[in-house]
């Protein structure tokens, strides 16, 4: 199986590398973080491929690079909380954020960690691979090797399952499911 995809990633993804450091050179500052993010891409389509080779590899390579310049993009705008040295204490700022406020950030972020915890493996992947890393539902589909039909049901099942856990306290994937059947039958039934 390697062996078969490294001739794939060498045929299919190699023969691009000039173009694809052109485009990643518009995007870095030093031709060494360029070369640093091709690595990264690199890893990611074969690592991608591995699971199911895209219909169209030039075209998941670049989205790929593109996927990785945003979430590069967004890594710096966060700042930095590395230690600068001693520090007046009359220069230290305090956060206006009550611990009250801080305490409740916590619980929410833990609340939804286990609603996204609860979600079916396969529409848990999907909605990651979707709303966190921001992958388009063409990507999601072919890095999983599902359709995009199938992309949107896990998609629209898992925002409705983290719903029911976040507003309506804990309601398992069986309830909803038992309520919905028994909603169809009497519709048949009519």
């Amino acid at each position: 199986m390697h062996r078969a995809l490294d001739r794939w990633f060498t045929d299919e993804i190699l023969v691009h590398e000039e173009a694809l450091l052109r485009y990643l050179r518009q995007a870095c500052p030093t031709l060494e973080e360029a070369h640093d993010l091709r690595q990264d891409i690199y890893t990611r389509v074969y690592e991608a491929a591995g699971n199911a080779l895209p219909t169209q590899p030039k075209a998941f390579l670049f989205a790929t690079a593109r996927n990785l310049l945003a979430d590069r993009a967004r890594r710096a705008k966060v700042v930095s909380i590395e230690p600068m040295g001693d520090f007046e204490p009359s220069l230290v700022l305090i956060d206006d954020v009550s611990p009250e406020r801080w305490c409740g950030g916590r619980q929410a972020l833990k609340h939804l960690a286990e609603a996204f915890d609860r979600l079916p493996d396969r529409c848990r992947e999907v909605v990651w691979l979707r709303r966190v890393e921001e992958l388009s539902q063409k990507d999601v589909a072919a890095r999983l090797g599902i359709t995009e039909k199938t992309v949107e049901k896990h998609i629209a099942k898992g925002m409705r399952l983290l719903a029911d856990h976040w507003f309506g306290g804990h309601a398992s994937a069986e309830k909803h499911t038992a309520v919905r059947d028994q909603r169809d039958e009497r519709r048949h039934a009519d």
